[in-house]
């Protein structure tokens, strides 16, 4: 299956790429399934998305935790909390 990843602020810095398109094994990926192959690349993948790192995830726009399913076109945005005023 074909995602769209959108990478916002510290995120897209420390990776140096705003957006790409993975493919995800599996007959039903989660987010969770989407770390675990962005943190497998390791370096700076490992890091910026290890488990307690302060990051939020949407899928189609809409904020999403980490067992969400994934389907066929979504877009998943990762990105940093953030703070009005």
């Amino acid at each position: 299956m074909q995602i769209r990843v959108l990478y916002f602020a510290r995120l897209r810095e420390t990776l140096g790429l705003d957006r790409e398109t993975l493919a995800l094994d599996g007959d039903a990926p989660t987010l969770d399934d989407l770390l675990a192959a962005l943190r497998a690349r390791g370096g700076a993948w490992a890091e910026v998305l290890a488990p307690g790192r302060n990051f939020r995830m949407a899928v189609n726009q809409d904020i999403a935790a980490a067992g969400t399913a994934l389907r066929e076109g979504d877009e998943v945005a990762l990105f940093p909390p953030v703070t009005g005023g």
